[in-house]
């Protein structure tokens, strides 16, 4: 499929084919087994685990209008990212330091 803006136009008149833009997120190299895992816990999350403060962020990101597949996967960041933090200080998991602060 083509486009018009397949191509733009540079400074002496010529025409160039235009950088597309590129996808965020995970590139062709990203460790499948780790994404799996995240994944599997996130819907662990959201599956079973309905009294889990994730569950309460789940909850509260499907009220603000984000669609399930997209909540599901900011848990599995926020999953990744306190695995991450939890490794890094060599700490236990205390998930009212990972808790968003709402105002009231």
């Amino acid at each position: 499929m083509r486009s018009s803006s397949d191509w733009v136009q540079d400074k002496t008149g010529g025409w160039q084919r235009a950088k597309v833009q590129q996808t965020r997120g995970l590139n062709l190299t990203h460790n499948h087994q780790l994404k799996a895992i995240f994944k599997g816990a996130a819907t662990t999350v959201v599956m079973q685990l309905h009294e889990d403060p994730l569950y309460a962020d789940y909850s509260r990101l499907l009220e603000e209008g984000t669609k399930p597949n997209l909540a599901k996967v900011s848990i599995a960041r926020k999953i990744a990212a306190i695995t991450l933090a939890m490794w890094k200080s060599e700490k236990e998991y205390n998930a009212t330091q990972h808790r968003k602060q709402v105002s009231e």
